[in-house]
C-alpha cells in the first residue's frame, strides 16, 4: 500500500536530518522541501543543480517548488482505480466541492481514455460536474493539469463546435500502448520527470539524483507504487528495454555507481523542449525562465529539423 501523507512527511524530514548529519550525502543535500510545503509538493520535483540566469536581471535563479498541484496525490490515488464507479467517493471525502469535482473528472477522463471512448462536454457535465456547470472551465483546467503532470496526458479539444475532447499521450508512439502498460494507468508523467532530471543535470543524471526526485514524489526503491508498480524495475529494466532510458555504470566507479541517459526512443518520441515545457509547467512558469536549458533545447530543435531535412532530401 502507498505511504500516507504523514509517512511521506516523516521520511522527508528524516532524509533532511541525514543530509545535515552526513555532508557527503549527495542526494538530500541538493534539494530539500520547506516544512510548510511538504504536503503540497509531493508531485513537484526539484531540478536545482544547474543555475539559471534570469533574462531580465541576469542574476542566477533556480526553479522552486510552487505547491501548485496540492491535491495531486489524492487525485492520483482516486484515478489509479480502473473502474470509474469503484471507490471514487471515499477518495475525495476530505476535499472541498470543486476539488472533489476536479478529482472525479480526472478519474472519469482516465476511465474514458482507458476504454477508448469519446469524451464530450455534455457527458462531463451530466456524469461528473452536474450542478457546478458554471465552473466547468475551471474544473476542466485543473483536471487537465493533474492529467499532464501525473500521467503525461494532454487534454485537447478536437471539435470546438461539438465540444469533443481527446487525451493525447506526450510520447508520440503512445498508440502502441507500451508506455501505457497495455491500457492501464499511463506512466508517461513519471518518465517525463525522469527525462527532465537527466536533461537538467547535464544530460546525464546519477542514480542518486533520479531517486532523490522520485522520493520527493513519494516513489521509493523497493516499495510498490499504486500507479507505477515496482519503480526500480520500471526505470532500470522496463524503460531500458524499451529504449527510453540508458542505464550504465559510472566510468571507473568503485564501488560501482550508476547513471541514466536518454535512450534512442526518448530522442525519437519527445524533445528537450517538450521536456523543458513539462518542467516549466511543474514550476508554474515558461521554458524561457531557464535560459541555459532553453538555449540548449532550441539548439536541439534546430538539429532535429536539420536532420529531418537531410532525411527528406535523401529519400528523393
Amino acid at each position: 500500500s502507498p505511504p500516507t501523507d504523514s509517512t511521506s512527511k516523516l521520511r522527508a524530514r528524516e532524509k533532511r536530518r541525514q543530509a545535515r548529519e552526513e555532508p557527503g550525502h549527495l542526494v538530500a543535500a541538493q534539494a530539500t522541501v520547506p516544512e510548510e510545503e511538504e504536503s503540497s509538493s509531493s508531485l513537484s520535483p526539484h531540478f536545482k543543480d544547474a543555475p539559471q540566469s534570469s533574462p531580465a536581471t541576469g542574476t542566477p535563479s533556480k526553479p522552486q517548488v510552487t505547491g501548485r498541484v496540492h491535491s495531486t496525490s489524492t487525485t492520483a490515488a482516486a484515478a489509479s482505480n480502473t473502474s470509474f464507479n469503484e471507490g471514487a467517493n471515499n477518495q475525495v471525502e476530505e476535499k472541498g466541492p470543486l476539488d472533489k469535482k476536479v478529482t472525479m473528472l480526472v478519474y472519469y477522463l482516465l476511465y474514458k481514455y482507458q476504454m477508448k471512448e469519446p469524451i464530450t462536454k455534455a457527458d462531463m457535465l451530466r456524469n461528473v460536474i452536474q450542478t457546478y456547470k458554471n465552473h466547468f472551465h475551471e474544473i476542466l483546467q485543473k483536471a487537465s493539469e493533474h492529467l499532464e503532470l501525473v500521467f503525461g496526458l494532454d487534454v485537447k479539444e478536437v471539435d470546438p463546435n461539438r465540444n469533443t475532447y481527446v487525451l493525447v499521450n506526450k510520447l508520440e508512439s503512445s498508440c502502441d500502448g507500451s508506455i501505457n502498460d497495455n491500457g492501464g494507468v499511463p506512466k508517461t508523467g513519471l518518465l517525463m520527470t525522469v527525462l527532465g532530471v537527466i536533461f537538467t543535470k547535464g544530460n546525464c543524471a546519477t542514480e542518486e539524483q533520479v531517486w532523490e526526485v522520485l522520493n520527493m514524489m513519494g516513489v521509493y526503491d523497493g516499495m510498490k507504487n499504486f500507479i507505477y508498480g515496482e519503480p526500480r524495475k520500471l526505470i532500470t529494466e522496463d524503460w531500458v528495454k524499451e529504449e527510453y532510458l540508458k542505464y550504465r555504470q559510472v566510468a571507473n566507479s568503485d564501488p560501482p555507481r550508476y547513471e541514466f541517459l536518454w535512450g534512442p526512443r526518448a530522442h525519437a518520441e519527445t524533445s528537450k523542449m517538450k521536456v523543458l515545457e513539462f518542467v516549466a509547467k511543474i514550476h508554474d512558469t515558461v521554458p524561457s525562465a531557464f535560459p541555459a536549458w532553453y538555449e540548449e533545447a532550441l539548439r536541439d530543435e534546430e538539429e532535429q529539423t536539420q536532420a529531418r531535412v537531410v532525411l527528406q532530401c535523401c529519400s528523393f
